[in-house]
């Protein structure tokens, strides 16, 4: 057991203020765990050790986590100089490095964190599991034959094995709070326009960029780092710091409880479970429960408007490495998955973009007279525990990683993933809770007032547990 073991970002970097310890100290902690670690896991595929040791010894900027050791997700989240691959081997090729930082990776370092290297994604981001062909598969440290769910999951899987307390995540259908729920972590992804984001995002509106941590506490803090008020949509402004949620009386709120998947998907025993767990710890806290949810997150034109959305997306993302590989992209460039997507996106005509834009505006208008009568929905945060490595990308799709998800990045909503679901099998079930529009300091509240009700910091994975080494070889 370490310092990393025992404290969050929040408490390190209050060892780091007090003096106690020194950012040095945590870095050299974090760089030994992820050599000794990452073996078995394949969670980061970028490491910049030398330049994270020089920048610990030097004064770091005096923010809110200064000296903590910190992961970037390999997607966005780029900086100028490093290895910039999205698990792309058409990058890779190239040793591409871009020549600019984006806005949030410029905040996380504003904030004193150091970033230690870059965790693996999926192909451009496009599944729900890690496992692209370029630097293979990520090992869930819950058990090491499954995912830890995408595209965050590299992110994800080193953050539960207690490599850092918490790393960069991005969210267009779910990425945020997919892997949080695989690998047992909080996962928030906040209302639309609310936190920076790199520049060069296709503006379809249902992606964001935030965090996966051990911690609420951990997940507020960064959300203050990451704030913005300049946003193309810009989020109804907070009442204050969303750390200083923490703790605050939430009130009696009126929650509506749902376990049936939206896209129709079928929905495992234990994650309905533990969304029925987590409404009845709210019941317990005072709160009215009762089974409802908005009728139009389960219509068909949600869904099929989402998938146009992010095949457009993909396509714009590609039209994009032009600049990067002095040529246009083209199928040999990109797994075959990716390239189906890229080619349909790239077969709509402006006007069907438009058309898919109104559509997903349509649904979430139906969506919000529901939020007139309820302050909170309950969800499972995915349909099914974490599948077997390999399961997910044979079958392509799996609509049961973002069937409770993916309708709240076209709401946008605030939306954040609890580890709040332990059953027998030892694979975590998130737990989904959506707030309104806007109102992120309500939901930062709330899942404060869960942890204190039924904790998770004490569980963890097997393959992180140093006093008892996995059993399971990668």
């Amino acid at each position: 057991m370490g310092l990393l073991d025992e404290h969050d970002a929040t408490g390190l970097a209050a060892l780091v203020r007090a003096g106690e310890v020194h950012p040095r100290e945590l870095v050299a902690d974090a760089i030994a765990r992820i050599e000794a670690g990452d073996g078995a896991l394949n969670a980061v595929i970028h490491r910049q050790f030398e330049r994270a040791v020089a920048e610990a010894e030097r004064d770091l900027p005096d923010g809110a986590l200064r000296g903590v050791p910190f992961l970037l997700k390999d997607y966005k989240g780029r900086e100028a100089g490093e290895r910039y691959q999205m698990g792309c081997r058409a990058l890779a090729a190239i040793d591409y490095r871009p020549t600019t930082s984006s806005p949030v990776s410029l905040a996380f370092r504003r904030a004193g964190l150091v970033p230690l290297g870059r965790t693996n994604v999926p192909e451009m981001a496009l599944m729900g599991t890690t496992e692209p062909a370029l630097h293979g598969p990520t090992h869930n440290p819950w058990d090491l034959a499954r995912t830890p769910g995408g595209s965050s999951g590299g992110s994800a899987a080193a953050v539960a094995a207690r490599f850092v307390p918490a790393a960069h995540a991005t969210d267009i259908s779910g990425s945020i709070r997919i892997p949080a729920a695989h690998c047992g972590l909080v996962g928030f992804k906040p209302t639309r326009g609310r936190l920076l984001k790199s520049a060069g995002d296709p503006p379809v509106g249902m992606d964001s960029e935030g965090v996966v941590t051990r911690s609420v506490r951990d997940t507020a803090a960064l959300l203050d780092v990451l704030a913005t008020t300049s946003a193309w949509w810009p989020a109804p402004t907070l009442p204050g710091p969303p750390a200083g949620e923490l703790g605050a009386d939430p009130g009696r709120l009126r929650v509506g409880l749902w376990v049936r998947a939206f896209n129709g998907a079928d929905v495992d025993a234990g994650n309905a479970d533990a969304a029925r767990h987590a409404a009845g710890l709210l019941a317990s806290l005072g709160h009215h429960v009762q089974q409802s949810a908005p009728a139009a997150l389960s219509g068909d034109d949600l869904w099929s408007a989402a998938r146009d959305a992010l095949v457009a997306s993909a396509a714009a993302e590609a039209d994009a490495w032009t600049a990067r590989l002095g040529r246009p992209l083209d199928e040999a460039d990109v797994e075959p998955g990716t390239w189906a997507q890229i080619a349909a996106g790239r077969a709509m005509g402006a006007p069907a973009v438009l058309h898919v834009i109104e559509r997903l505006q349509a649904v979430s208008s139906a969506a919000q007279p529901w939020w007139d009568d309820f302050d909170l929905l309950v969800t499972p945060t995915t349909a099914g525990p974490p599948t077997e490595l390999g399961e997910y990308t044979r079958a392509y799709v799996s609509g049961r990683g973002s069937a409770f998800t993916r309708p709240f990045n076209v709401t946008g909503q605030p939306a954040v993933s609890l580890p709040l679901g332990w059953p027998a099998d030892g694979l975590p079930r998130g737990v989904q809770l959506v707030a309104a529009y806007g109102r992120d300091d309500l939901l930062v509240r709330v899942a404060a007032q869960l942890e204190a009700a039924a904790p998770w910091g004490h569980r963890v994975p097997p393959a992180s547990d140093r006093r008892q080494p996995p059993s399971v070889t990668a």
